[in-house]
């Protein structure tokens, strides 16, 4: 196939010729799988293909999978990583001892707990915000000039939005990075960089993979160049924080059906947030494709083609309830994750019991089956 690298195409199309990558040798239109871990030189000892000397910093199935996320991502690099939390540890490991960064308060809990850590045994300051509300996040800037802003839009398990272009503002005045979570939006719904942010982490083995059977990360970044980028690089391929040939060739295979996944998911989490909204035994839903919603304006502006298939819910009668609802689901795995094809449910409480998520509440991570099919289950586990 002819390189696509200088053509402005629409991310379906781009998703599903994989950005021009084919199995040039063969012929193939699927690219093939480099097991390799080490490559060969001629006699004179160069290299017989330039750039390849070991797997650690020379993936080519690596960079298929940066070269389509890059393009998607409206990036102008991109770098794997073999976690999402990998990719956090990666911009986290850049800031000096001594400094210190502001971090979107009630996020992932996962990343929360690492960054606490991280901080106190590195003599970092932390300082936890509420980064949906522009001005509490500008003054939090003003006062701590952080090394590193980072923000999480949609925030899991929330729902929250963002200002990201406000956030970009607030944290340039001061010399800051802003790095984005867009993992529950995926690069088909939201484009951080477009919006000021500096890098653009995922949590690849959600949407962006889809199919619960890769584990992975990614940084996206607008400027190359950039010493922070320069930096996250050398400690990658030195500290070998790398993905396999394997999961980086699953990893393009997922990622070929990327902006079909998210429109059926937002569909589908659109129909069930509104059939929630209207339950009796539900006290509150969180999504932002509800007009109701307090970031359905801005996540409208921020995110496009729909909301993504994250949204959470809160039972009446608390968590008695809410387990009660969670264990008649038939269709709902009850399951960590989100971003697959197929639909999850989650008692946030009973994983984060002390980080005020409310007793009730449920976290549905709504797959691409039929919306119908989801709705029917929840109401009857529901109990009508």
């Amino acid at each position: 196939m002819a390189d696509t690298a200088d053509r402005a195409l629409h991310p379906a199309t781009l998703a599903a010729q994989a950005a021009g990558a084919t199995d040039e040798q063969t012929g193939g239109v699927v690219p093939a799988v480099h097991m390799a871990t080490t490559f060969a030189r001629d006699e004179s000892y160069a290299q017989l293909v330039p750039g390849n000397t070991y797997l650690r910093s020379h993936n080519e199935n690596v960079r298929v999978a940066e070269r389509l996320l890059t393009r998607l991502e409206g990036a102008a690099d991109t770098l794997l990583f073999p976690s999402g939390m990998a990719a956090v540890a990666a911009v986290f490991r850049t800031v000096p001892n001594g400094a210190s960064v502001l971090v979107q308060s009630q996020i992932y809990w996962g990343t929360t707990a690492w960054i606490r850590g991280f901080c106190a045994r590195r003599g970092i300051t932390l300082h936890e915000v509420e980064a949906a509300d522009s001005d509490a996040f500008a003054a939090a800037c003003a006062a701590h000039r952080p090394a590193i802003a980072w923000v999480e839009t949609p925030s899991n398990p929330w729902l929250r939005i963002v200002d990201i272009a406000a956030a970009a503002d607030a944290a340039h005045a001061v010399g800051a990075r802003l790095v984005v979570d867009s993992t529950a939006a995926s690069p088909v719904l939201s484009q951080p960089l477009s919006f000021g942010a500096d890098i653009v982490m995922h949590s690849a083995t959600k949407g962006i993979n889809g199919h619960s059977d890769v584990l992975s990360g990614a940084l996206c970044v607008a400027d190359a160049d950039s010493a922070i980028w320069q930096m996250i690089r050398e400690d990658r391929d030195t500290a070998g924080a790398v993905m396999a040939p394997m999961e980086a060739w699953l990893l393009t295979r997922g990622m070929r059906t990327l902006p079909l996944r998210m429109r059926e998911m937002s569909r589908n989490a659109m129909a069930l947030a509104e059939f929630l909204s209207d339950h009796p035994q539900v006290e509150e839903v969180m999504y932002p494709g509800l007009p109701g919603h307090k970031g359905h304006a801005l996540a409208a502006r921020q995110m496009r083609g729909g909301f993504g298939g994250l949204l959470s819910f809160v039972v009446k009668g608390g968590a008695e309830a809410a387990l009660r609802t969670a264990g008649r689901l038939q269709l709902f795995h009850r399951a960590t994750s989100l971003g697959g094809v197929e639909s999850l449910v989650e008692h946030r409480h009973t994983i984060e019991p002390h980080t005020g998520i409310p007793e009730g509440l449920l976290r549905l991570s709504v797959g691409i089956e039929d919306a119908g099919d989801l709705r029917d289950d929840l109401a009857q586990a529901l109990g009508q």
